[in-house]
């Protein structure tokens, strides 16, 4: 069956080139266009204008790393809530199956979420003409719009506060190494150098964003002779980890150590868990409304900065001088 790499090789031209045309896109000048029409008519190509009668696909790819952290589900619902009502579906994937899903015959788009999902592999699905989202990295492409969270400013925020509440002993415990995670560091380690506090390596952690490096970074705290007065954590399940195995091994939250999140998932309010609030729900209400309006060639390609905001609650005691 004929594509667009066909067509692509056949012309001269890129798969984005040949794309763009079918799609009737007005980015491709009137001679390449003609060319790449002409050809895909002589190698017998239908475009496939499938779920609508303006010709558009209606169905937009949603990856994530996996499928068991909370916050995900509100990023997914803010995107469906968009999306289904414009009359667009959505087909979710984890990394393994982006390349194998992302084909421009098929769907019209990505939002992507994910960091087992490198940036060729993102690079790549741009490459094909699809437009896509990404919710955790900025990449250089014609094709790739970043919609990302303002984590430094939020993590500045929490740890400059329990600085001024007189915090001075901090240990932190880090998640992945992508983007997220390399900014809320930042953010922490600036604020402690600005206040001359020193910070030891032994009081930094490496997690994987799950509850389980959650409980085991809580385990390495109490071997110490003396507990850090604060645990700041990437993300909330690694925090709500932590208390757990901190709360039934007799230790005091906050009494003994306070901990802190970034994320404010649902069951973080429930626990009176103090973080970082990034709104998910918005933030994937966002994400498909960029989509969709770059595909009605009403959007655009800049980068989209989302506000966070601490939440001061119970998991956090101001210290005593």
């Amino acid at each position: 069956m004929v594509g667009i790499r066909e067509i692509a090789i056949k012309a001269g031209v890129s798969m984005t080139t040949v794309s763009n045309v079918l799609n009737k896109k007005k980015n491709v000048g009137a001679s390449t266009r003609e060319k790449v029409l002409k050809i895909a008519s002589e190698l017998g190509y239908t475009h496939k204008e499938q779920n609508g009668i303006d010709g558009k696909r209606r169905t937009i790819i949603v990856s994530f790393s996996d499928f068991d952290t909370l916050f995900y589900l509100d990023i997914l619902h803010g995107v469906s809530d968009y999306v289904s009502k414009q009359g667009y579906h959505i087909l979710i994937c984890n990394g393994d199956d982006l390349a194998h899903y992302s084909d421009p015959d098929e769907v019209c788009g990505c939002i992507i979420l994910s960091s087992q999902i490198q940036d060729s592999q993102v690079l790549a699905v741009a490459d094909k003409g699809l437009t896509v989202i990404t919710l955790d990295r900025e990449l250089e492409h014609p094709n790739v719009k970043a919609m990302i969270v303002n984590n430094y400013e939020g993590e500045r925020q929490l740890t400059q506060k329990l600085v001024e509440e007189g915090f001075k002993s901090f240990a932190f415990l880090s998640g992945q190494n992508t983007a997220d995670n390399k900014e809320r560091y930042t953010a922490f380690r600036d604020v402690l150098k600005a206040n001359n506090i020193s910070f030891n390596r032994n009081d930094l952690y490496e997690g994987d964003w799950r509850e389980k490096s959650g409980v085991q970074a809580a385990r390495l705290i109490m071997l110490q002779d003396r507990m850090p007065s604060v645990l700041i954590c990437a993300n909330d399940m690694m925090a709500i980890g932590a208390i757990r195995h901190f709360t039934e091994n007799g230790i005091r939250v906050p009494e003994d150590i306070s901990v802190c999140g970034f994320d404010d998932i649902i069951i973080s309010r429930y626990l009176g868990l103090t973080t970082v609030s990034v709104p998910d729900y918005e933030r994937g209400f966002l994400a498909g409304q960029a989509l969709l309006n770059i595909l009605d060639g009403s959007g655009d390609y800049e980068t989209y900065r989302i506000g966070a905001r601490v939440k001061w609650r119970k998991t956090v005691l101001r210290p005593r001088m």
